[in-house]
């Protein structure tokens, strides 16, 4: 008996120093939550937003814009237009202060360079400004989305050679004015049924023979030309 207890006695503790070593591991092999690790990661990944490149023209801003961005502006504006068929040059008109203001804007910001005449209607005109390239699109995204309030009382009328700007096609009841596209008179002596609806607001001073030559492409459905006819580039003269 005596031999008995001494064997339990010695025996017991080592089971209760067992089981503390093997509950001590248990917990050291718990799993971390990575949770404040994962966001921080995630934060650290954000894009930063530069100043510079959050301002967009939308319908709430695009007049006062305008407003201040002709008041800079010299007279008599030239803008030579370099096309996959020759070069020709329009000059702005200077009392139609927003579409001669947005014209210049969207030249220097380059939104004409590498577009295409998508319209091309026999003796009648040709209209540029827009395509079905992607990159024309993102373009426009990035400058924003707006239209122009019409300017058709200062009289001028729809002569050949005159630039004009569309009214956009989209909810328009008051045929605001499409901003990223133009259209040149090829009619001869002029379009004067244009005249109160479409705002001029140039005329073509050189190489109106270019924009006869491209009048006369060939084009399928649509007015769209079966050979494309690009603005190279729009470089702002004066």
């Amino acid at each position: 008996m005596y031999f008995k207890r001494i064997t339990i006695l010695t025996i017991l503790p080592l089971f209760i120093l067992a089981a503390c070593k093997e509950e001590a591991h248990k917990k050291s092999n718990a799993k971390v939550p990575t949770t404040q690790k994962t966001d921080s990661i995630i934060e650290k990944k954000k894009p930063r937003e530069d100043p510079k490149e959050a301002f967009r023209l939308d319908e709430e801003n695009a007049i006062d814009f305008f407003f201040d961005y002709q008041k800079d502006l010299p007279n008599n504006v030239r803008v030579r237009l370099t096309t996959s068929l020759g070069n020709f040059t329009v000059q702005l008109y200077d009392n139609v202060p927003y579409h001669k203001a947005n014209f210049i804007y969207l030249a220097k910001k380059g939104y004409f360079d590498d577009s295409q005449f998508h319209r091309v209607v026999k003796n009648f005109i040709i209209q540029g400004g827009n395509s079905d390239d992607r990159f024309i699109a993102d373009k426009r995204r990035e400058i924003g989305r707006y239209l122009l309030p019409p300017d058709t009382r200062k009289g001028y009328k729809h002569h050949r050679g005159t630039l004009s700007m569309p009214s956009s096609e989209i909810n328009n009841p008051h045929m605001l004015a499409s901003p990223y596209e133009f259209f040149i008179v090829v009619t001869k002596p002029g379009s004067y049924h244009l005249d109160g609806d479409y705002t001029p607001f140039g005329k073509v001073v050189e190489g109106m023979d270019i924009v006869d030559k491209i009048n006369n492409v060939r084009v399928g459905k649509g007015d769209w030309p079966f050979q494309n006819v690009y603005i190279k580039k729009a470089e702002v003269l004066d």
